[in-house]
Order: C-alpha cells, then sequence, then structure tokens
C-alpha cells in the first residue's frame, strides 16, 4: 500500500488518509460526526479492517454473527469509490443519518455495482454507532446516485 502520509483517503474527502480516517481505524481518534464514521467505515472496508467495522456496529445489531461471512467478502470485492449524497440530524441531537453511494466490483458477479442507502447513527456516550440503513428509490429515468450525472437506467441501472 502506498505511503498513508500521501495517499489520498478512501473516503473521498480529499485529505491524506494519514490524517482522515486512519486516526480512526488505529483508535486514536473517535470520529465527532455520523458521516466521520461513515466514511470510515467505507476505508475500513477497504483496507479490510473488520475490527473496526464490528465495533462501530451498534450492539444491538449483534454484527459479530456476521464476522465471517464480513472477512470472506474481502478476497472479492474491489471499492471503486463513495460518495456522500447528503448528512443531517433528527431532531434529536444523538441520531443522524448519511446518505451515500458506494461502487465496487464483486469478482463472483463480474460487473460493477452500487449500494446505495441512508444509513441511520446513533451516539452512544461520545461514540456515533451505525445501526441500520434504509435504501432510497431510484427511478429509471432520475440521475444516478454514484454521481455520474447520467440516467440510472444508462448507468449503475444497467446491471
Amino acid at each position: 500500500m502506498e505511503d498513508s502520509v500521501h495517499q489520498d483517503c478512501f473516503c473521498g474527502s480529499q485529505k491524506t488518509f494519514n490524517v482522515c480516517c486512519q486516526p480512526f481505524l488505529d483508535h486514536q481518534q473517535v470520529p465527532e460526526t455520523a458521516e466521520a464514521l461513515m466514511r470510515s467505515r467505507y476505508s475500513a472496508y477497504v483496507t479490510h479492517n473488520a475490527d473496526y467495522l464490528l465495533q462501530t456496529w451498534h450492539p444491538e445489531c449483534h454484527a459479530e454473527q456476521w464476522q465471517d461471512e464480513l472477512i470472506n467478502g474481502f478476497a472479492h470485492t474491489q471499492w471503486l469509490g463513495l460518495r456522500v449524497i447528503s448528512s443531517s440530524h433528527d431532531k434529536n441531537s444523538d441520531l443522524a443519518y448519511v446518505e451515500f453511494s458506494a461502487c465496487f466490483i464483486d469478482e463472483k458477479a463480474d460487473h460493477k455495482q452500487l449500494i446505495h442507502e441512508r444509513s441511520r447513527f446513533v451516539r452512544v456516550g461520545q461514540q456515533w454507532l451505525y445501526i441500520d440503513e434504509v435504501t432510497p428509490k431510484v427511478g429509471r429515468n432520475d440521475l444516478c446516485p454514484c454521481g455520474s450525472e447520467k440516467k440510472y437506467k444508462k448507468c449503475c441501472g444497467d446491471n
């Protein structure tokens, strides 16, 4: 892997990895916002950091049950990029939402795929945790959530 001092962060923040997500993944800092947690979780997928992913899931999710599946998925998944669409808080400041899209190639499927979700995060003490998601509806003629500026049916919806 390229020297993290000069490497762009995987999360697309335009910062270098060593000042953006790496301090979170190395447990030197705690993300102060739900969006920062979501970005660091994306970087954890890219860097195959299952421990960080499991630690940042809310305990009610019982994510440890997916540990083997998560680790096995690393070997055949190539992450291509993250796009944060929106980030917002609920009336309760300890509840936040981040809508994003992430493109990846699953070698088993042999084509580009898109994850588009609105994730829900809850703050417990001083730590944000991922709890669940919903998949926003995208119409065939809507712009693709991947950010290509193409219609969904001519981009990621063409799989």
